[in-house]
């Protein structure tokens, strides 16, 4: 600890090869965030990356809207909703004030084409189930849409407020192909796409006609900062030393070993969010030889130590994960048991299923060695939580085989078969939310990497989503949770507080946890002095 400060002193230097002579003086016209990694893509239909999200939320615009309390919706593109008694078709009317940041105005041919695109076939978006079992989206006329489903969806509003469902521009779209979200993206959001280096930066433009922001700011009218420059810096001490010498006036990326640091100086604030649900795991992709043996899979989670992780890795500032989400979130089971570390026992469970150990110290059966592959992203995050866990599973004779990615490829290997296990981490409000992300059947192979296929899963999954009353949406999905955490589907790691870092130059603002992204559309962000 003593020598943090030095060391961040040393990483500036790098930091400051990257930055311009405007970004390193701060202006009221330009802010910088430092992030650990980029998107793949800027395709709102396409990309499950919280890189993509934390842009698409400044760039475009949503129906509906999240409050700070990740449970209240609020108005967006749309004034007001309906719903029918069978909870099968919502009707939304819409402002007719909206325009995209080429001008042209929006309406509701632009947000059923939106709807339409996401839940296309042919999009291949990997999030096309948060938009429920869709029977229709019409145009009634340029300020009404009626959303029509053939079952209903109890999550569907704040499945709304994600970034996979803003309104997106067709012409945009089409002329851009496969390059929209690459090269461009024409939204109705406070902020327009200027110019991206992948793996560098990404430079966002004020819409300066910009005043249909949502409800939960006190700003009404356009962003108040010129230019939003998300940077993309891998080191997290370089990250630390960008937010301590002012280079990078706010970020959630800053690592744990810092936070001390920025609470005791002056300059700087530490800004939390109560409400706020991530979880980091490994996933076992359960029908790959070695990692397809349920025994295999629960000593592994046991010999990993999360305490240790946490406290080690992280200062004591994250919580350690046991369960694959938050015991605090909605519809959690309270009848569910998480494995616990216990590496003798770990040991015991191997032993049992007739994994042998060789001279080497590692595990074999009938002529194959236990070491599965796992791959993950590149960045100090995940290099150091794979070496923990690779040492950790060392000690029951796992010989763990380690593959880092950039985030501009991660994604796409993680959508092969190549792979034993994978590093994942991911943003929720309920078990809803989370288990019908990545497991339903239909989701493989990505994002339900793990193969889970299970038709009592699937049916259970339905239930819950189509189910009318708390009670029964709540005992379908705890029946999910018992089933998954008893195969040793996952490895949970540890649940992520929501903890930005930001300069004292700023005016007070909330954080955000809607889908992680804690600056939401950052429409309260202004400089005071």
């Amino acid at each position: 600890m003593k020598h943090l400060t030095s060391i961040a002193a040393g990483a500036l230097l790098g930091l400051t090869a990257l930055a311009g002579p405007a970004l390193a003086q701060g202006s009221s016209n330009s802010l910088t965030i430092v992030r650990e990694v980029d998107s793949d893509r800027y395709d709102p239909h396409r990309s499950t990356a919280r890189a993509a999200s934390e842009v698409i939320f400044m760039m475009a615009d949503t129906l509906v809207s999240l409050d700070h309390d990740m449970s209240t919706i609020k108005p967006g593109l749309a004034t007001s909703w309906t719903m029918s008694p069978d909870g099968k078709t919502y009707t939304f009317k819409l402002r007719n004030d909206v325009s995209f940041c080429d001008g042209k105005k929006m309406t509701a041919q632009d947000v059923v084409y939106s709807m339409k695109r996401w839940i296309d076939p042919a999009t291949r978006s990997p999030v096309r189930w948060r938009a429920g079992k869709v029977d229709d989206i019409v145009a009634v006329d340029d300020t009404t849409v009626e959303y029509k489903l053939t079952a209903p969806f109890s999550e569907l509003l704040y499945q709304l407020t994600q970034s996979f469902a803003v309104i997106v521009d067709k012409a945009n779209v089409e002329a851009l192909g496969a390059d929209f979200g690459v090269k461009g993206f024409n939204g109705t959001g406070p902020y327009c796409w200027g110019d991206w280096k992948p793996r560098n930066e990404f430079r966002l433009k004020k819409h300066a006609a910009y005043k249909w922001g949502p409800p939960i700011y006190e700003n009404k009218g356009a962003a108040q900062i010129e230019e939003i420059v998300w940077r993309i810096v891998p080191e997290e001490n370089t990250r630390l030393a960008a937010v301590m010498t002012g280079q990078s006036q706010v970020t959630q990326y800053v690592p744990y070993s810092g936070l001390s640091q920025i609470r005791a100086n002056r300059n700087l604030k530490l800004v939390d969010s109560k409400e706020a649900f991530w979880t980091y795991f490994v996933g076992f992709k359960i029908d790959k030889e070695g990692v397809n043996d349920p025994a295999v899979r629960r000593a592994m989670v046991m010999a990993v130590d999360q305490k240790a992780i946490a406290e080690n890795l992280y200062f004591g500032e994250v919580e350690p994960a046991y369960s694959y989400i938050s015991t605090e979130a909605l519809d959690w089971n309270k009848a569910v048991t998480p494995l616990r570390t216990n590496v003798a026992e770990a040991n015991k469970i191997l032993d049992a299923a007739g994994w042998v150990k060789g001279a080497d110290g590692f595990r074999a059966k009938d002529g194959k060695k236990l070491a599965p592959v796992v791959y993950g992203f590149t960045g100090s995050t995940w290099q150091k939580l794979m070496e923990a866990i690779q040492g950790d599973l060392r000690k029951i004779g796992v010989d763990l085989k380690v593959q880092l990615f950039d985030a501009t490829i991660a994604w796409g290997k993680m959508a092969t078969q190549e792979f034993d296990m994978f590093g994942m981490s991911f943003p929720y409000i309920s078990a809803g939310d989370a288990l019908n992300l990545y497991f339903p059947s239909a989701n493989a192979p990505t994002p339900n990497r793990m193969n889970w296929k299970d038709a009592e899963t699937d049916a259970l999954l339905s239930k819950g989503m189509t189910a009318l009353n708390d009670a029964d949406r709540a005992a379908a999905y705890g029946e999910v949770l018992k089933k998954v955490h008893e195969a040793a589907v996952w490895l949970p790691l540890y649940h992520e507080p929501m903890k930005i870092a930001a300069s004292a130059r700023l005016a007070p603002f909330k954080a955000h946890n809607i889908y992680g992204c804690g600056l939401y559309k950052g429409l309260d962000l202004k400089f005071v002095r």
